[in-house]
């Protein structure tokens, strides 16, 4: 049965359930409530949004305000920017949008400048900014805020740009090594060569970051093959070869003297020879014999080719025969021959290249001394002056020869000569993982052997049981030397890839560099000999003279 409003003694209608059923009433509830529940219960009861129609129900959330309404009605207002009320926007006006104002971007203007046409998705910022921006009236509307101007280049995105390296790169130090002053001290039998070399370094390891020492070429020599033996499988660059004869000459001096220099900024400039604790002695010792022989005390194995075999007290020997097993070895082998083979016959054509350029300055210096004879007994001064200036010119010519003769050995001839060496230096470094290689299997058949011997003991019994022990320590000890040789040579070969691929890049680079140098040396060359033409200076003086 529904309850009429005025039944209620709080005006409104209880509600009722789907089966019409009626619900307890607040009265019966307060009964079990105690005071405050029965007061809260009936202020809520008492609310508009409390009573619910047995016909329709409100979705949840939604909430009848019991106010009275307020009738909207539109103003005639043209002028507002943002129009008048309930009326379609100007075309010409920013649209109004219901959502929240969106923030203002920095980016330009003529990103925002679109317009939309839906209505449904009219979006703008110019009630967000209406009263911060002061907006003036062309005569196509309402001008919209002006850009902002994008970041000036220079700062950050210059910066984003700049190419970065890496942490080692920048923690690597730097070298820069000269060697100069080529001077010949001592006595006949005694006499050699004595050279400055001065460094500058930012290697903490060092005293101090600039310093000068004298060294001769035997020290050279010594710090070549200290290298050899503490870096086994590394390439190092060597020095040049030795000379009996014409060692004092100034061309050889010369030429020995930059052989030397590119040798130590090679050591210096490769990642693992610039930490070894012998070109440090070399760069910085002052009493260089005297910390080499205290070094040579201390490590005697040191000296005879051993160094880091003998520190895991492996035994290097040259073996039987050695059969590569790897292509890629075997490979390169293979290309370091050939390679060999083509860079001795370009030496050798360099050689014949400087002799015939020695030899033509030579000829134009007989004939120059020729020339100024038969001046000096021409009796015609018409004719004595172009023939003096004629000798002259040959002797120029004699100068240009033979500084080319000589820029052709110090530009691509010692490049080829350095790279003849570095190979050799390369052969070295596969001499040294074979010997690893015969190691490794000495170590395994000296453990076969330690293996056979603690088999024979075990069959014999409990009777041998020191020996056992012994035998057993014998094999634990011939494994782990197995293992360390194992490793020794895997470490070589990826060390040695490593070495091969450097020795590639700088091959190029310096071949490049070289061939360059000596093509440049040569168009200059004969641009001086075309404008020094001998018989069309000849015919212009024989011209002046008879004019």
């Amino acid at each position: 049965m529904d309850l009429d409003a005025g039944d209620s003694p709080w005006g409104d209608v209880p509600s009722q359930s789907s089966h019409g059923t009626q619900k307890p009433g607040v009265e019966e509830v307060g009964k079990f409530t105690g005071g405050i529940a029965y007061r809260a219960l009936l202020v809520t009861l008492k609310t508009p949004s409390a009573t619910r129609s047995p016909v329709r129900r409100n979705p949840r959330g939604a909430r009848k305000i019991s106010a009275q309404a307020t009738r909207l009605e539109a103003v005639d207002d043209t002028v507002d920017p943002l129009g008048p009320l309930g009326d379609k926007p100007n075309e010409g006006l920013a649209p109004v949008s219901e959502q929240a104002p969106t923030p203002p971007q920095k980016e330009p203007f003529a990103g925002r400048g679109a317009r939309p046409t839906s209505a449904t998705s009219q979006t703008s910022s110019a009630a967000g900014l209406g009263d911060s921006v002061h907006l003036e009236e062309d005569g196509a509307g309402f001008r919209g805020p002006p850009p902002v101007q994008p970041p000036a280049e220079g700062d950050g995105t210059k910066r984003q740009f700049q190419p970065s390296i890496s942490v080692e790169e920048a923690a690597k130090p730097t070298f820069e090594i000269t060697v100069g002053d080529p001077h010949k001290v001592g006595d006949l039998t005694s006499s050699h060569i004595v050279y400055q070399v001065r460094t500058k370094t930012t290697s903490k390891a060092y005293r101090q970051s600039e310093f000068t020492v004298s060294r001769r070429y035997r020290d050279f020599l010594w710090l070549y093959n200290s290298m050899h033996n503490n870096n086994p499988g590394v390439v190092v660059p060597p020095p040049p070869e030795k000379q009996a004869v014409g060692r004092f000459d100034t061309n050889f001096v010369e030429s020995r003297r930059a052989a030397l220099e590119r040798m130590l900024n090679k050591i210096a400039a490769h990642p693992i020879l610039q930490h070894d604790a012998d070109l440090k002695i070399f760069l910085e010792s002052e009493s260089f014999n005297m910390d080499v022989k205290n070094k040579e005390n201390r490590e005697p194995d040191l000296g005879q080719n051993k160094g880091m075999f003998s520190s895991f007290g492996i035994s290097v020997g040259g073996g039987g025969k050695f059969t590569e097993h790897d292509d890629w070895f075997h490979d390169r082998k293979i290309y370091m021959d050939a390679l060999e083979n083509q860079l001795k016959a370009l030496l050798k054509a360099i050689d014949v290249v400087v002799a015939q350029r020695k030899g033509l300055a030579e000829a134009a210096g007989d004939f120059s001394s020729s020339l100024h004879a038969l001046a000096a007994v021409e009796l015609s001064p018409a004719l004595s002056s172009p023939l003096d200036g004629l000798s002259d010119l040959q002797l120029r010519i004699k100068e240009l020869y033979e500084r080319q003769a000589q820029q052709d050995v110090l530009t691509l001839g010692i490049t080829i000569d350095e790279y003849l060496r570095i190979i050799g230096s390369v052969k070295t470094a596969f001499s040294q993982r074979q010997k690893a290689f015969h190691s490794w299997h000495v170590a395994e058949s000296e453990l076969q052997k330690r293996k056979h011997t603690q088999e024979k003991l075990l069959r014999q019994g409990k009777t041998q049981q020191d020996r056992l022990n012994q035998a057993n320590a014998d094999v634990a000890d011939a494994e782990r030397k197995v293992h360390q040789a194992r490793l020794l040579f895997d470490d070589m070969g990826r060390l040695m890839r490593n070495e091969l691929q450097r020795f590639e890049k700088e091959k190029v680079e310096d071949f490049k560099s070289g061939v360059e140098t000596f093509l440049e040396s040569a168009v200059e060359a004969q641009k001086e000999v075309s404008f020094a033409d001998p018989v069309k200076l000849l015919l212009r003086f024989t011209d002046e003279s008879y004019s």
